[in-house]
């Protein structure tokens, strides 16, 4: 749906902090589906950890807000222009498997409060079927 030119169209990041591949499900509004290709190439797997390659926590939970950024500017076209979303909380976090190199992460963002700028998001991590992280999130989208 959404290929990775326009996913770098909608979000400021860059590589090696751009953690979104491509976007394949989207619900103006409600909904959005986000893949992470995951591969040993990934800087932060030289030191997280070596000989023992996990995808850090901290990164996934930044994969699912920045999927929520795309959902929160794709459902306000004509308010984000010359902005950006800015991330600001992050409550019930959850890790239940660790992500590896060769996994592909399908990550779940449903909106489930929105007001004015704000933006209240359930995020889940998905490797196959399987749930791996999952948290709220809030963003706000604001001038650059």
């Amino acid at each position: 749906m959404l290929d990775i030119n326009e996913i770098m169209s909608y979000l400021p990041h860059r590589y090696p902090f751009l953690l979104v591949d491509r976007i394949v499900e989207f619900e103006k509004g409600k909904q959005i589906t986000g893949i992470k290709n995951v591969t040993i190439n990934e800087p932060f797997f030289q030191g997280h950890f070596p000989g023992h390659p996990i995808m850090p926590g901290v990164l996934i939970i930044e994969a699912m807000a920045q999927v929520g950024g795309i959902l929160a500017f794709k459902s306000e076209p004509e308010e984000s222009k010359d902005k950006l979303v800015y991330f600001m909380g992050i409550d019930s976090a959850r890790f239940r498997s660790p992500v590896v190199p060769g996994d592909q992460v399908r990550l779940v963002l449903t909106v489930f409060k929105q007001r004015r700028a704000i933006w209240k998001f359930k995020g889940e991590a998905f490797v196959d079927d399987n749930l791996v992280a999952e948290a709220e999130l809030m963003a706000t989208i604001m001038d650059k």
